[in-house]
């Protein structure tokens, strides 16, 4: 991932250079040739996301000028949250960088400590799913779109959980490929150690209002930011409020920067009216610098 922006875009090398040089090894090698294994260890494919996201958002700006438009809000999924704090100067690049594979290293702990994992539920009401996880002692920890949540807790929870919500009539449960149980209290054991880490990170107020996970209200200033970042590693994600709440102020088009069209997916479950627009290399960019003419 990543690799065609670098070798097309100056901005986007220097992304990648300056990744590899605060981390202190080529992280942008693990991003272009992997491999698989490596680069999804959580301490790896936190920097390396959120790198490569950047990357690409910079090569948009080279690339497209002022074809870009300037974003009313930013926001990110979890991980995507430092990205968007980072491409708003809300922090340093290099210090989003540490921060992250920090964050990875004690989430990864915190499975180890508590041992968990993460389970989709598709197509299931969310009220039914509640009770659920209150009668099997795990936790909603994302809310995504309609019909697409996310619940966390230790392995045996989750298994009762799942046998709860399948005899309630739920018809597809996915385990998330993850070493623990994100965005919930089983990641309190190193809370107090991630806080010790924030005091020691400068923040900013944003440039461009950036959507908290938590809350789903903008995040307007550097004690705010530095709560929230915290707070997400145990609060639920409401994503789907995120949109609703963008939607709601007047977007109608939203960019999804960085690999992947999940964010865009979700997008257009939550606020079917809106556009999507991906871009994750050059073939994109091209594509939104000199659009093919309608067939």
């Amino acid at each position: 991932m990543g690799l065609s922006v670098y070798q097309r875009y100056a901005s986007a090398r220097a992304v990648f250079d300056q990744a590899d040089a605060t981390l202190g090894f080529p992280v942008s090698r693990l991003c272009f040739e992997g491999p698989a294994e490596d680069l999804t260890k959580t301490i790896n494919v936190q920097p390396a996301l959120v790198a490569t996201s950047l990357a690409c958002l910079r090569a948009a700006q080279e690339g497209l000028g002022n074809k870009l438009p300037h974003p009313a809000f930013m926001a990110g999924h979890s991980l995507g949250e430092y990205t968007a704090l980072a491409a708003t100067s809300a922090l340093s690049f290099a210090d989003a960088l540490l921060l992250v594979r920090e964050r990875g290293r004690l989430m990864y702990e915190a499975g180890l400590r508590n041992p968990g994992g993460m389970l989709a539920v598709i197509a299931f009401d969310r009220a039914t799913l509640q009770e659920v996880c209150a009668e099997a002692g795990v936790e909603i920890s994302n809310v995504n779109a309609p019909g697409q949540l996310v619940i966390s807790g230790a392995v045996d929870k989750l298994e009762r959980a799942s046998q709860l919500a399948k005899a309630r009539g739920a018809r597809r449960l996915i385990p998330l490929n993850v070493s623990g149980a994100f965005h919930s209290t089983l990641m309190d054991p190193v809370l107090a150690e991630f806080d010790r880490v924030l005091q020691g990170v400068t923040f900013r107020a944003p440039s461009v209002p950036v959507i908290s996970n938590v809350t789903a209200l903008p995040l307007t200033s550097a004690a705010a930011i530095r709560q929230e970042l915290l707070s997400q590693l145990r609060h639920c994600i409401q994503w789907q409020s995120s949109v609703e709440y963008m939607t709601r102020n007047g977007v109608s088009t939203y960019y999804e920067i960085g690999p992947g069209t999940v964010l865009a997916g979700l997008i257009k479950r939550i606020s079917p009216e809106t556009q999507t627009i991906n871009i994750a290399g050059v073939d994109d960019i091209v594509a939104i610098d000199d659009p093919a003419p309608a067939a």
